[in-house]
Parts: structure tokens; C-alpha cells; sequence
């Protein structure tokens, strides 16, 4: 018996990363899954490669491999009509009803703020936060529908409760995804749906590569003061350490949790 025998997820920016073990490891407790991902480059401000439908197909191998079913699309987080078809379609086939939703699609990349391009700045916020209001209101009327509840999951990040430098238009979009999970959870409770936020640091993956980070850290050193934890011999937590805490907000474990900012991020917002 898994935590989340019978119930489906959806996942967004599920091709690699976080987004794949997310949507595996909900598979693992039971839950058939709808994912998308736009499968392909978003911004030349992205210091690192973006996902291919190559990536896309393994995670579905994988989820397939834990004998659950997925329901995958290519899709943009920036277009409402997409993500509302792959929903429609998924629900239908995988029962009618929408159980969980985690919105972890999102792009990271690095400049001092007056130095950005508008079109670097409205990316980040078209995607990191404009793209998790987009699912979630997407998802929620299905929900409703449903009447059985749910729970509600945004992947936020430690530069949505403790700012980084170089990283305004990330920061904002992340301070906003927290706001929008605590008025959501305000809205969505007479519903019995939950709305949450996580709060990843460092976090193994493609994002961690970006050669502009790297670039501006060499160019500012004085911003690597901003970059400690409290495990200094945990540099990165494995995507697994956060899928964790997805299941968990997820299932009936945590039925008494909501509007929280749950951090997975070795101590970091606390320094």
C-alpha cells in the first residue's frame, strides 16, 4: 500500500531534475501522474541545457517502470490553454478526479538587476511565477468538481524567503510564488484543499551548472558570503530530498498542513 494509492498528480517541468523525481516518486506511493515540460530551450539568458523530449521520454520509463500510468504532453506553463487541454485530457483518462499538483516547472539565470534586459526579467516572471498561478488555476476547478479535496504544491525556492544577489527577478518570482501559496491556501480551505510552498537550496541538477553563475560570482566575489548553509559537507541535497517532501505534503500525513513554507535547504534561510 502506497501513501497515494489511487490518486492522481499532476507535475509540471517533469522531463529531468526535480520535476522527474517528483513525478517517480509519487508514482512509487501509488499516484498515476499527468506531466508536462516544454521540452526544449526557453532563453539565451539560461546559462545551462534545457530539457529535450528525449528527457521527457525516460521519465515516463520511469514512471512506467513503477507499474503506474502517465498521462505526458509537451507543453508551456506559459500558455493557459495547453496546460488546461493536458489536464482535461488526463483527468479523463486517468479517472476524473486531480488529487495533487506540483508546479516546479521554472528556469534560473544570473545578473545584477539594473544590468538585466527587460526580456530577461519578464521570462523569469512569466515562467517562475506567472507559470505556477497558470497551474494552479488550471487545476483547482477540476478539484472543486471533484469534491475530494487535495493538495496543492509549489516548488518555491530559499530566494523566496531569503534573497540572493544577481538574482532579483528569481527572488521576486519566488517571494511571489510564496505569496500566492499562502492567499491560495486562504481561498482553498473550505474545499479541503491544502496549498503549500518548499523551499529547496542548492539542489543537484542542470540549473547548477549555469556558467553565468559562476561568471558573476568570479566577477563579484564579495556575493559568496550569501551562499552558506549549515552543512557545509552537504553542498547540494539530491532532487530525492525534495521529492520527500512533496509526498509528504501530498499524502494524509500532512492533512493538518497548510499555507506553510516548508524548507529543504541544509539551514540556508536561517543564515
Amino acid at each position: 500500500m502506497g501513501l497515494l494509492d489511487g490518486r492522481v498528480a499532476f507535475v509540471t517541468g517533469a522531463a529531468r531534475g526535480q520535476g522527474r523525481s517528483h513525478a517517480v516518486t509519487l508514482a512509487k506511493e501509488g499516484a498515476s501522474i499527468i506531466a508536462i515540460d516544454i521540452n526544449g530551450p526557453v532563453t539565451p539568458d539560461n546559462g545551462y541545457p534545457a530539457a529535450t523530449p528525449e528527457d521527457m521520454t525516460e521519465t515516463v520509463r520511469l514512471v512506467e517502470a513503477t507499474n503506474q500510468r502517465i498521462v505526458h504532453r509537451q507543453a508551456d506553463v506559459r500558455d493557459s490553454a495547453a496546460i488546461e487541454s493536458v489536464l482535461a485530457e488526463g483527468v479523463a483518462e486517468l479517472g476524473g478526479r486531480l488529487d495533487v499538483v506540483v508546479a516546479n516547472a521554472g528556469i534560473s539565470n544570473w545578473n545584477r538587476f539594473w544590468e538585466m534586459s527587460d526580456d530577461q526579467w519578464q521570462v523569469m516572471i512569466d515562467i517562475n511565477l506567472t507559470g505556477v498561478w497558470r497551474t494552479l488555476k488550471a487545476a483547482v476547478p477540476i478539484m472543486i468538481d471533484a469534491g475530494n479535496g487535495g493538495s496543492l504544491i509549489a516548488i518555491s525556492s530559499s530566494s523566496g524567503i531569503k534573497s540572493l544577489p544577481a538574482q532579483a527577478h528569481y527572488a521576486a518570482a519566488k517571494h511571489g510564488v510564496t505569496g500566492l501559496t499562502k492567499t491560495a491556501a486562504i481561498e482553498l480551505g473550505e474545499y479541503g484543499i491544502r496549498v503549500n510552498s518548499i523551499h529547496p537550496w542548492s539542489v543537484v541538477g542542470a540549473m547548477g551548472q549555469d556558467t553565468t553563475m559562476g561568471a558573476i560570482l568570479d566577477k563579484h566575489p564579495e556575493y559568496r558570503a550569501s551562499f552558506a548553509s549549515m552543512l557545509p559537507e552537504l553542498r547540494s541535497a539530491d532532487p530525492l530530498d525534495i521529492s520527500n517532501a512533496v509526498v509528504w505534503l501530498a499524502s494524509d500525513l500532512s492533512r493538518a498542513v497548510t499555507a506553510t513554507q516548508l524548507t529543504v535547504d541544509m539551514g540556508a534561510t536561517k543564515m
